[in-house]
């Protein structure tokens, strides 16, 4: 009984470890400079003013492909009310595997390539793929996610951020 009871208490005490790490305290987008696909940049400022998801992923990675179609919908879902979508590939993917995946995929975001891995240390020295924020209107990250998001928390979200001013 006294050994189910620790596992018990173990259990809630790494839970609650696993959704402080999902969780993100808010703190301003750091600032970075995006290389998209097309050869243009991208900066953190340019993301003020609409609701962001920056998504580190990368083409190796199954989860991040598995999600990608959510990630889609979502964007389609929000676009037309305030919402962006971000996909910064990570510096170990080949570019030619990523024009290929955006081009096959028809994502219909901006996607960017992080070759010198710059913008991934800036956020966080992200490593885990994927790994997804949430940038709010003022250029502020209110969420993080390692992993899939929970995509029907992840719109609640959305909608809350949007709906503020």
């Amino acid at each position: 009984m006294k050994r189910a009871l620790y596992l018990a208490a173990f259990l809630v005490v790494v839970a609650s470890a696993w959704m402080m790490f999902q969780s993100t305290s808010i703190s301003t987008a750091p600032d970075s400079t995006f290389v998209l696909l097309d050869g243009s940049k991208k900066s953190t400022a340019d993301l003020k003013g609409r609701v962001t998801l920056v998504n580190f992923w990368a083409t190796s990675c199954t989860t991040c492909v598995a999600e990608m179609p959510k990630i889609i919908a979502t964007h389609d879902k929000y676009h037309a009310r305030g919402f962006d979508t971000l996909a910064v590939a990570m510096s170990y993917d080949p570019p030619s595997y990523v024009v290929n995946f955006a081009e096959t995929r028809k994502l219909p975001f901006q996607v960017a390539i992080d070759n010198t891995g710059t913008v991934a240390k800036a956020w966080g020295d992200v490593r885990l793929t994927p790994t997804t924020y949430i940038v709010n209107k003022r250029g502020e990250i209110v969420k993080r996610y390692i992993g899939e998001p929970d995509f029907a928390e992840l719109h609640r979200l959305i909608e809350e951020l949007l709906a503020q001013a």
